[in-house]
């Protein structure tokens, strides 16, 4: 080749192509595809592999969507069994072999006073679908409109299910306080936020001039996950089920993210022993594919024919791969599993925060877990917590995502590190992820811009 002889510049990679494209022509709201610039081509269980041959544990599992992690097995042969049979895949609401498998087997995992006398409502394909049901559901039994929702929580981006969720405004629903012990709405702590919660609620619904008219349902989550990872106190979950009994307002409990064993029992109000009157399912339920239904006491079942419809409600293969996973996820103990294994990952993420200042409050249940990051440096509010760090959890997920492990921002402020891995994780692969997540800490902590006059964060009991 000649001196003069131009080298061809050689081609980027085809995954930066796709990325490349993808912000290009996709909508400005896409979210995960932003702080996680990979391109998957190819994952089993807690591994996902990307088009640049990286590989990446994934703790986010679609949002809790994979109880199982990806492409399971058991998900897998069930998929094929109804591919291979001829069985219609789209069906509208009508009665099939599948279906009926689906629909017995998670009825045998309900919680018994529930499935005694449940219904079961097949709605549109996702979470937010369900919630919309639930809604209409209790209404048209009670004859009433206004809902009873709480700050933090997250129920899906549809209308009413968005106007339920803690960052919007509706004047159809009433926001009831949500016991949050680190930050407590009543500027306490150490329990007395839960009681304090509670007279409130009780209060506001017996005052005639509360301005708070009688509300058609009580929507709340067992443990919020977008709201940053925070439990429900048992005690208050069972004097919220006392409260709208004794007032009987139907209560509505979203477990679209902490059903199927997640928290440690199969379903996560089975840890306060409270039987809702709806029960709202979506997420793992599919196994992996879109899949939601509501759960109901019979008698709310009041609607006409037709008063709550869908074309995608009979997803053959979301049922098939459904009934799959709840069946795996019982015979195998996994529910338990996860509650094991959720506390000693939980115990090591506490003695984590006990080095590092800039974790301001470690909890979860089961495999459901958090990390409130916060600045140490700032002044604390009237309980006593620093305020969130969002600069530096999004410096975290990066540093996470560079050591090859996949963890997704939650909370009021993106301040939370949440953890969702499958339940079929290993004790070795828990290890690996907690060794990573130290690994990106320290990372982010070295690499993130503090206010000007701020000292550094450092490890407790070392000197900047």
């Amino acid at each position: 080749m000649a001196l003069t002889d131009t080298v061809p510049a050689a081609a980027p990679p085809a995954h930066e192509g796709i990325l490349r494209r993808q912000s290009l022509r996709e909508s400005a709201a896409r979210t995960y595809a932003r702080s996680l610039p990979i391109v998957p081509v190819r994952a089993r269980g807690l591994t996902i592999e990307g088009a640049d041959g990286r590989r990446y544990l994934d703790c986010l599992s679609g949002a809790g969507t994979l109880a199982l992690g990806h492409n399971h097995p058991v998900v897998l042969e069930a998929i094929r069994t109804v591919l291979d049979s001829g069985a219609p895949l789209h069906i509208l609401d009508l009665a099939t072999p599948v279906k009926d498998a689906f629909t017995t087997e998670l009825f045998a995992t309900l919680p018994g006073k529930l499935a005694e006398k449940a219904r079961i409502q097949f709605c549109g394909p996702a979470g937010t679908d369900a919630v919309e049901a639930a809604f209409t559901l209790v209404r048209m039994a009670t004859g009433q409109d206004g809902l009873l929702a709480f700050s933090g929580a997250y129920h899906g981006m549809t209308a009413d299910a968005l106007a339920a969720s803690g960052g919007a405004r509706h004047n159809g629903v009433t926001r009831l306080p949500y016991p949050y012990d680190y930050r407590c709405p009543f500027g306490t702590g150490g329990g007395r936020g839960a009681e304090l919660a509670a007279r409130w609620t009780e209060n506001l619904l017996d005052d005639e001039k509360s301005g708070v008219p009688r509300p058609a349902g009580m929507i709340v989550e067992p443990v919020q996950g977008e709201g940053g990872v925070i439990p429900a106190p048992d005690g208050w979950l069972r004097r919220m089920r006392e409260i709208t009994t004794g007032r009987r307002i139907p209560l509505i409990v979203d477990e679209v993210q902490t059903g199927v064993g997640r928290t440690g029992t199969f379903w996560a109000v089975e840890h306060s022993g409270i039987v809702p009157d709806v029960l709202v399912l979506s997420k793992a339920i599919g196994g992996s594919l879109p899949l939601a239904v509501i759960v109901y006491r019979e008698e709310l079942d009041t609607w006409q024919p037709g008063a709550h419809a869908g074309t995608f409600r009979g997803n053959q293969l979301a049922m098939a791969a459904g009934r799959a996973t709840l069946a795996y996820v019982r015979e195998n103990g996994l529910a338990r599993r996860a509650g094991e294994l959720g506390a000693r990952m939980l115990a090591r993420l506490s003695g984590l925060a006990a080095s590092y200042d800039c974790i301001g409050d470690v909890r979860g249940r089961g495999l459901m877990l958090g990390l409130e990051l916060v600045d140490r440096e700032a002044a604390t509010d009237a309980t006593g917590a620093h305020p969130p760090a969002p600069a530096l959890a999004a410096a975290v997920q990066r540093a996470c995502l560079d050591r090859g492990l996949i963890v997704e921002l939650g909370g009021r402020h993106a301040a939370v590190v949440r953890l969702l891995p499958p339940l079929t994780i290993t004790d070795e692969q828990a290890d690996a992820v907690l060794d990573r997540l130290a690994d990106a800490i320290a990372a982010a902590i070295r690499t993130t811009p503090r206010p000007t006059g701020a000292a550094p964060t450092t490890m407790r009991g070392t000197t900047p």
